[in-house]
């Protein structure tokens, strides 16, 4: 089970473009602006193709994306013509028509863009640029909320507010059963901050419990050690009677399997808070 379940989350990491955005400021310090952070090459090829992983995320995003002799709302306008003259318009392309939408640009520029750009380019590639426009710039489609944005990250669903223990929890979490049978796995997500008490799963042989990350970024922690960073694929292994805690980072939400681990005479005991001066020390 544990193999399968690590091919699925190889599959998913393999699979997932996660790009995201950092607030930082100009170089006087008063305009503020968003750092553009990409990790699709190293979530994608970082093991297959690691340099032209490190040039994908660090050069042509981290570096050329920010660097503002012009601004992102052109730069975001540039891409989109470069793309649409080759043809390019897949997946790739929306993405960047998405982006070009969040920096700004209006559905009236866009479409004069298209239009102006498929004198030069073709008709047959505005059409098909304009029918990816029409559904980022869809009016009536209402906004997402910020966790059904996160929910399409995962592969996982995040199901229903985790009520019945939130009593040990600082935040909110949710929690939807991945299987019932033979091994009961749970995911839990958690909002950004929200962590669980400190507790410790009991056992009096085996027992315990397995998380394996499935999205976003998190922390456990165990009794007198260091916090733990983790990240989608990270898997840890919690021996029983052991006090600990886990949940997501400060500026994340956060996703893991929750794995039982089979035992004699298992309980859990349920503890303090993780106190706010523990958890502000995060990053």
């Amino acid at each position: 089970m544990k193999k399968i379940l690590l091919f699925i989350l190889a599959i998913t990491v393999l699979t997932q473009i996660k790009a995201y955005a950092v607030q930082q400021t100009d170089n006087g310090g008063n305009k503020p602006m968003k750092r553009i952070v990409q990790t699709a090459g190293r979530d994608n090829l970082g093991n297959f193709a690691p340099e032209f992983a490190h040039y994908n995320d660090d050069i042509l995003f981290g570096e050329n994306w920010n660097n503002q002799d012009i601004s992102t709302k052109s730069r975001c306008i540039i891409t989109v013509v470069a793309l649409m003259s080759q043809g390019i318009t897949d997946s790739s392309l929306k993405y960047h028509l998405q982006n070009a939408k969040n920096n700004g640009v209006s559905k009236e520029e866009i479409a004069a863009i298209i239009t102006n750009t498929a004198f030069y380019a073709g008709w047959p590639k505005a059409w098909a640029t304009f029918n990816l426009a029409k559904d980022v710039w869809d009016d009536n489609t209402p906004a997402l909320s910020e966790k059904d944005t996160y929910a399409k990250t995962i592969m996982f669903p995040i199901g229903e507010p985790n009520n019945a223990y939130a009593k040990y929890f600082i935040g909110q979490s949710y929690i939807a059963p991945v299987s019932n049978t033979q091994v009961k796995i749970y995911n839990v997500t958690f909002e950004p901050k929200c962590r669980n008490n400190w507790h410790i799963h009991h056992a009096s042989s085996g027992g315990g419990q397995m998380l394996i990350a499935i999205g976003g970024r998190g922390y456990y922690q165990e009794w007198g050690k260091e916090p733990v960073e983790m990240n989608p694929g990270d898997v840890i292994n919690i021996p029983a009677n052991v006090k600990h805690w886990h949940g997501a980072a400060p500026d994340s939400w956060f996703s893991h399997l929750a794995i039982e681990v089979d035992g004699t005479e298992t309980s859990n005991e349920w503890l303090e808070e993780v106190s706010d001066s523990e958890y502000n020390k995060l990053k």
